[in-house]
């Protein structure tokens, strides 16, 4: 029987009473299976309540005649749109209902796609998450001990004032990783991560050849080599740290640290895999730069840590991995640091004030095993105040005789950190450094006029440090002797060693911006290498560089920077666009020869420059 509009009705014979079907539809187009529809009469009482069948019908059979309302709803569907039909006895009435609603039935929901749950998937996940700001976070189960920490990180390398040689006692680990969060969701204390760093640099040094070690941005660093694109670090750290935000009972960390890349020629220790270094020159190689354990001991004060192994050095704002620095380029300073010791470190934190360490070592960057260990201690003592805000260091880091050996250097250091807010803080660095009995490069560099080979090593006459004779090519030099005196006096005023020091002061401003994805970085710095002992060129350098870190999440760090040396040489010789050293050994070599009446040796590296302007910038990609 064909429906008629909604309100009317067709009539049809019949006998004292009349029915009525029909169907409700909803406006929304979802089903009205189930909906309830009441039929009232002319009194507004409800003769019957019926529910809608599949296709939204309904009927009833026996009505008296007369005028009824139908209308239909349901929870969240409100009685709207009620039609009137008029029955009539033995007649059919039909009605058609349509539902409105102001919250329509929700859909039912879709199955949820099936991801793929596979190692890369996860990865790839894992970075969307940080880049989007939602990635993983680490529960711990005890509070920070201590003041607050006084930085962001990101932007920063770290929350805290950089202390080495320990973990940060009272700080729980919550570090998470993309790595770890494929591997099993950063569930597990036991860590796997590391980076990727690639630097470029643009300078006007020229002269830079990395295949045959000539560094001419030296004595900058890690950006050493000029106008090239580089692998600076590839890393990879296996890592537990102990809990030492707990009190209740001794626990035992590690960390081991792989490193490849450019930037293991900074990080060698002699006896490590030096060969690499110190034989061969190699422009890219491979260093262990970190192997210990960590005792730490909650009793003793605010808790203890017992570092034993090979670690880095305990002092300095600037650190050896490129996450843990504020810019891709090193000061100066940094560049002639101690890196690595070891041995054994004991750190204290005795007071919320107070952090105290020692430790013994065979010395600066040797192994024991070699015959430059040195039995040599340390000593430190960290003072922090303003809730944490400011913190003065003072370190003596390595204490022995000071007698040359390689990289034998007795140092002193003390620093200062203070925030002015919570986005601008800065950092400062004073240190001295010395070794005695330091040979005359004079010697090292001087070629017997009866021979034409180079000076033989006599104990009136030493070499500095060289591990390899090249013939022909002299030997591979990186622990230079000291330029005693004038080069250009003759050898009977050149006397055969000399105390040579060193003094430096480096001063970081830091801004934090763009709600902490980005830091404004700004760097100066004084040293004044007396003897040329580090460096290779008796010189007073000044530094200047503004650079920037931005962050995408916690995962990618680009930081492009421009920089300014200047080098006020002695001698009249040259510091930057050089191998380190050539100037004085080239100046030392012509001297020499005009004293023996030969025929002066053409120098070619050329006279070099003692300024230089160097743009560069890495890109690390955390995993």
């Amino acid at each position: 029987m064909p429906k008629l509009p909604s309100g009317h009705a067709k009539i049809a014979a019949h006998a004292t009473t009349g029915s009525l079907h029909g169907t409700v539809r909803r406006e929304d187009g979802f089903s009205a299976l189930g909906m309830q529809v009441s039929i009232r009469n002319a009194d507004g009482v409800v003769h019957e309540v019926l529910t809608a069948g599949k296709d939204g019908e309904f009927s009833d059979s026996s009505l008296k005649p007369g005028v009824y309302e139908v209308a239909a709803s349901s929870s969240g569907a409100p009685q709207l749109n009620a039609v009137q039909v008029a029955v009539v006895a033995g007649h059919d009435a039909v009605a058609s209902v349509l539902v409105q609603s102001s919250t329509p039935a929700a859909p039912e929901p879709a199955a949820a796609p099936k991801l793929d749950n596979g190692f890369m998937h996860r990865l790839g996940r894992a970075y969307v998450a940080d880049w989007a700001g939602n990635g993983p976070g680490t529960e711990t189960k005890e509070a920070r001990r201590g003041y607050p920490a006084p930085l962001a990180s990101p932007p920063y390398p770290a929350s805290d004032w950089p202390i080495g040689g320990t973990p940060t006692i009272g700080v729980p680990d919550g570090q998470t990783y993309p790595l770890m969060e494929a591997l099993n969701k950063n569930k597990s204390r036991s860590k796997i991560y590391g980076w990727l760093e690639v630097g470029a640099n643009g300078s006007s040094n020229n002269k830079t050849n990395a295949g045959k070690g000539i560094a001419s941005n030296f004595p900058s660093a890690y950006d050493e080599y000029a106008n090239t694109v580089q692998l600076d670090q590839a890393a990879l750290y296996f890592e537990k740290l102990p809990n030492t935000a707990q009190t209740d009972h001794v626990e035992i960390g590690y960390r081991l640290t792989l490193l490849y890349g450019v930037d293991y020629r900074f990080t060698t220790a002699k006896g490590m895999l030096s060969q690499q270094l110190l034989l061969k020159n190699n422009q890219y190689g491979f260093d262990p730069v970190m192997d210990y354990v960590d005792i730490y001991v909650p009793h003793v004060g605010k808790g203890m840590d017992i570092r034993i192994g090979r670690y880095i050095s305990l002092p300095d704002i600037e650190a050896q991995l490129a996450p843990n620095n504020y810019t891709y380029s090193h000061s100066i300073l940094y560049t002639f640091d101690c890196y690595t010791q070891t041995g054994m470190n004991v750190t204290v934190k005795a007071s919320d004030h107070w952090t105290v360490q020692a430790g013994i070592s065979p010395g600066c960057d040797v192994m024991p095993w070699t015959t430059d260990a040195k039995l040599t201690g340390n000593f430190c003592a960290t003072y922090t105040w303003s809730h944490g805000g400011d913190a003065v260091n003072t370190c003596a880091n390595s204490i022995n005789d000071g007698k040359y050996a390689y990289n034998n250097l007795s140092a002193f250091y003390e620093t200062y950190y203070h925030r002015f807010s919570a986005t601008w803080h800065t950092d400062t660095e004073f240190w001295y450094q010395y070794m005695r009995e330091v040979p005359n490069m004079y010697w090292f560099n001087g070629t017997d006029p009866n021979t034409g080979i180079q000076y033989a090593p006599t104990a009136a006459h030493p070499w500095p440090e060289a591990t390899f004779q090249r013939p022909g090519q002299g030997a591979v030099n990186l622990n230079f002797g000291a330029v005693c005196t004038d080069p250009r006096k003759p050898a009977n005023l050149q006397p055969s060693r000399c105390l040579a020091p060193e003094y430096a002061l480096v001063n970081y401003v830091e801004h934090n911006f763009w709600h902490n994805t980005a830091s404004l970085n700004i760097r100066n710095e004084f040293m004044n290498d007396m003897k040329g002992q580090r460096t290779g060129t008796p010189a007073v350098f000044e530094e200047h560089m503004v650079g920037f870190d931005f962050w995408a999440g916690s995962t990618i760090t680009f930081r492009p920077e421009v920089s300014y040396t200047h080098a006020f040489t002695r001698y009249g010789v040259s510091g930057l666009n050089i191998a380190p050293g050539a100037s004085i050994s080239n100046l030392e070599t012509l001297a020499q020869e005009a004293a023996t009446g030969q025929a002066l040796t053409p120098n070619p590296l050329g006279l070099g420059k003692n300024q230089a302007i160097t743009l560069s910038a890495d890109l690390i990609w955390h995993f």
